[in-house]
C-alpha cells in the first residue's frame, strides 16, 4: 500500500463488514442440509476413553499465510492452558491441494485410519457428507448460539443433529475499479445492493471504449474462477440461482430435485455473464490466485472472488482505486466448519478447543484477518478486540548483576587471594603481582599469545658514524626465548679488546 492512502485497519474493515452483513443476512443462497438450530444430539462418548496429547486439527490452507490467523488462534489456546496448568495442546496440519484434494485427503484418512485427526475443517457442503459417512461425532446445541448468522448456522446440522460449529464464513463479492470508472468518465462509482448484472455489463463497456488507451494493462471487463474445479461449480449455482427464483436444487434429505427447465436457465444465465467480449479470456483457467493476480495487475475491471481478497488488495490499492460490493442477484455461501472426528480419543478437549476457536474473540480476529465471520457481535461489537494477533508481553529483563573484577591465575599469593585485582592486559597476571621483565619462560604457563609489539626509534651506536635507525621490533620481556640481537649498523666496527 503507498504511504499516504495507508487505511487504518478498523477502517478497512468496517467497509468490508458492512457488506458482508448485509449479504449473509439477506441474499446468500447455500445447499446445505438441516439447521443447526434445531439439533438435539449430544456429544457421543464425551468423557470417555479420553487420552493425552496433541489434538491434531486438519485444515485446508490458511489463505492469510504461513503462521496465518488460524494458527495464532492455536497458539493463543496453547498459552491459555499452559497459564491454567494443563497438559492439553493443539497443533495444526495443514493439507496440500485444492479444495476437492482436501476433501478426498480427508475422507480417505478418516475412513482407513490413516491419520490421528481429533478436529477437521469442513468446507459448508462436506458437511452432511461426513455425518451421513459417520466420520464425525454430534455436538451439543449450545455451541451454536444466537450469535452465530442464521444463514450460516444452517450449514452445521445435518438429519436435525449438529454436527459442526461454523468457523468462517465466505460469500461472493464483486470487487471493482474505481479509478478505471472515474476515467471513463462514471461520476457516481459507489454500487450497492440494487446492482444487476445488466448495469455491470454497461460499466465494462463504457470502461472498455476508453480502458485500453487510458488504462496500462487493461484487457476485458471481468473474470472469475472458470476453471474445472469447485470455482466453476460456484460460479454455475450462482448464475442458477439468480435465473431461477425460489430455486432449491436438493430435499432435507440431500436428493436432486431441480428440473431440466431450471438448469436450462442456469446455463444460459452463465453464458451471458462470461460472453467474450466481457470475461478474460484466462478466466477459463484460473482458480483463486490466478483470478486475483489479474484483476491486481489491472487486466480487467471487475471480479468475483472471497472476502479475503479485500485485505489482500488493500496491500497495492487504495480506496480510491477499489471498491468492493455484493455480488449481483444470488451469491453462494460458502466457508468452513469445525467437527470432532468419530475416531478422536481426545473428544472433550476438541470440543473445548472448537469452543475456544468460534468464540466472540476469535471470530473478530478472523474478521480483522479478513474471513467473513460467523457471530454478529464480531462485526457490530467495536468493544471486540483480537489478542491473539498481538505478540505474548515478556516480563521485562532483570538487569545483569555488577561484574567484579576477575581474579586471574599466578604464581603468587597475590593472584590467589580472595579480593580481586585488576589484572595484567596481556597474561591476566593481577598487576600487583607482575614479575619484572625477565628473558625467560613465564611463570604463567596457561599464557600463549604474545603481546603486541613495541616499536622504538634509537641511535646508532659504536664509531657513532651510523645513521639514526629504527630498532629491531622488540616485544614484551615475557616472551619464551630472547628477543633477536641487532645488527651493526652501515659502517660500525666491532669494538677490539
Amino acid at each position: 500500500m503507498r504511504p499516504g492512502n495507508r487505511r487504518r485497519p478498523r477502517a478497512l474493515i468496517a467497509a468490508l463488514a458492512a457488506v458482508l452483513v448485509a449479504v449473509l443476512t439477506l441474499g446468500a443462497c447455500s445447499g446445505s442440509g438441516d439447521s443447526g438450530s434445531e439439533a438435539t444430539g449430544q456429544p457421543a462418548d464425551a468423557g470417555a476413553g479420553a487420552v493425552e496429547g496433541d489434538i491434531v486439527v486438519a485444515s485446508g490452507r490458511d489463505v492469510t499465510g504461513k503462521g496465518g490467523i488460524r494458527q495464532k488462534l492455536i497458539e493463543q489456546w496453547n498459552r491459555q492452558q499452559e497459564d491454567k496448568g494443563s497438559s492439553s495442546r493443539a497443533r495444526l496440519v495443514e493439507l496440500p491441494g485444492s479444495a476437492d484434494q482436501q476433501r478426498s485427503q480427508l475422507l480417505g484418512a478418516l475412513q482407513s485410519g490413516s491419520a490421528e485427526y481429533d478436529v477437521v475443517n469442513l468446507d459448508v457442503t462436506w458437511v452432511p457428507e461426513f455425518a451421513d459417512a459417520g466420520l464425525v461425532r454430534p455436538l451439543p446445541d449450545e455451541l451454536v448460539d444466537a450469535d452465530v448468522i442464521p444463514s450460516v448456522a444452517a450449514t452445521a446440522g445435518w438429519d436435525g443433529k449438529l454436527y459442526a460449529v461454523p468457523f468462517n464464513s465466505d460469500v461472493g463479492l464483486l470487487f471493482y475499479r474505481r479509478d478505471y470508472l472515474k476515467k471513463a468518465g462514471v461520476t457516481d462509482t459507489e454500487l450497492g445492493n440494487g446492482t444487476e448484472w445488466s448495469t455491470v455489463q454497461k460499466l465494462i463497456g463504457t470502461v472498455g471504449d476508453t480502458g485500453r488507451s487510458a488504462v496500462d494493462g487493461y484487457e476485458k471487463g471481468w473474470t472469475t474462477q472458470l476453471a474445472p474445479y469447485e470455482g466453476l461449480t460456484v460460479n454455475g449455482i450462482e448464475a442458477l440461482a439468480s435465473a431461477v427464483d425460489g430455486l432449491r436444487l436438493t430435499d432435507d434429505a440431500g436428493r436432486y430435485t431441480g428440473s431440466v427447465q431450471d438448469l436450462e436457465a442456469g446455463l444460459k444465465e452463465l453464458r451471458d455473464r462470461t460472453q467474450a467480449p466481457y470475461t478474460l479470456g484466462d478466466a477459463g483457467r484460473s482458480d483463486e490466485a490466478e483470478s486475483l493476480g489479474d484483476f491486481a495487475d489491472g487486466r480487467t475491471a471487475f471480479l468475483r472472488h472471497w472476502p479475503y481478497a479485500y485485505r489482500t488488495l488493500h496491500q497495492s490499492l487504495t480506496d480510491q482505486q477499489l471498491g468492493v460490493a455484493p455480488l449481483p442477484g444470488r451469491a453462494v455461501l460458502g466457508g468452513q466448519n469445525l467437527a470432532v472426528t468419530t475416531a478422536s480419543k481426545r473428544g472433550p478437549a476438541a470440543q473445548e478447543l472448537i469452543r475456544f476457536l468460534t468464540n466472540h474473540e476469535s471470530e473478530r480476529c478472523l474478521l480483522d484477518a479478513g474471513f467473513a465471520a460467523t457471530r454478529l457481535s464480531a462485526y457490530n461489537d467495536n468493544g471486540l478486540t483480537c489478542r491473539a494477533a498481538k505478540p505474548p508481553a515478556r516480563p521485562p529483563r532483570p538487569p545483569p548483576p555488577p561484574r567484579a573484577p576477575t581474579a586471574c591465575r599466578g604464581t603468587n599469593t597475590a593472584a590467589r587471594s580472595t579480593r580481586a585485582t585488576p589484572c595484567c592486559p596481556h597474561c591476566r597476571t593481577p598487576s600487583s603481582a607482575r614479575a619484572p621483565p625477565v628473558r625467560r619462560l613465564h611463570p604463567d604457563l596457561h599464557h600463549r599469545t604474545a603481546p603486541p609489539l613495541r616499536r622504538q626509534t634509537t641511535i646508532g651506536r659504536g664509531t657513532g658514524q651510523g645513521p639514526a635507525r629504527e630498532a629491531e621490533d622488540r616485544p614484551a620481556p615475557h616472551l619464551t626465548r630472547a628477543p633477536p640481537r641487532a645488527e651493526p649498523s652501515p659502517g660500525h666496527r666491532p669494538a677490539t679488546r
